[in-house]
């Protein structure tokens, strides 16, 4: 992989993001925008994350925040860390966008991910695409690492020796994802895992099919690949 500033070309492919270094505008670093977010409890971040299927408890836990103007908009704000848990970057997903608006905006440098409920610590380690995927599994009990597009260059050796699921969406482009850390992740036992059946993500699995059915599926999978592996 090769890194300028802040866009990433990935074994060649092509360059997915180009994320601003600080918030556009104001020019406030990461760490500042972190540090100015609100807890869930009260905002229009709680109402968010519960029309999502997601407790807020679960939110808070896994380092969600509010915060009111992520460039223009209101949006819920998570941090993206290295192995150390050191800041990387701040990932915001807006709580309302039209059609010609983003529905996200993270800044800056990269190299991080989102990790909850033990994340990249685990083994195995579940590799989701974005917050709510994770946020959907933590709320079934399962710990996941979310990458929202973005590559860190540290994952290869945290996964190293681990059974990994690549739990992208199940879709064209979270087929080519888990292609694209297949042939990165050599070094670990790699598995596809996608969502239950016409569902396109983890999150509308546990909207549409509800905690139960995407917990009883994680289980079901889980013990097939301990069973491949042992």
């Amino acid at each position: 992989m090769l890194e300028f500033g802040t866009v990433s070309i990935v074994l060649g492919l092509r360059v997915r993001f180009n994320d601003p270094v600080c918030m556009p505008g104001t020019r406030e670093a990461p760490d500042v925008r972190l540090a100015r977010g609100a807890l869930l409890m009260g905002t229009p971040g709680e109402m968010y994350v519960e029309k999502r299927g997601i407790p807020v408890e679960v939110a808070d836990r896994a380092g969600v925040r509010f915060d009111a103007d992520w460039s223009g908009r209101a949006a819920v704000i998570v941090p993206m860390r290295d192995r150390d848990d050191g800041l990387c970057s701040v990932h915001g997903r807006y709580l309302r966008h039209t059609g010609h608006e983003n529905k996200m905006l993270t800044i800056g440098p990269g190299g991080g991910a989102i990790s909850v409920l033990g994340g990249w610590r685990l083994d195995p380690i579940i590799l989701v695409e974005g917050l709510f995927d994770a946020l959907s599994l933590a709320v079934c009990g399962y710990g996941s690492v979310a990458t929202v597009g973005r590559w860190a260059p540290w994952l290869p050796d945290v996964c190293a020796g681990k059974v990994v699921w690549l739990a992208f969406d199940a879709n064209r482009p979270g087929e080519l994802e888990a292609a694209r850390y297949e042939q990165h992740l050599t070094t670990a036992n790699t598995c596809r895992l996608p969502p239950p059946d016409r569902c396109k993500d983890w999150n509308t699995a546990l909207v549409k099919r509800g905690g139960a059915t995407v917990e009883a599926w994680l289980r079901h999978h889980l013990a097939r690949t301990q069973a491949i592996h042992a």
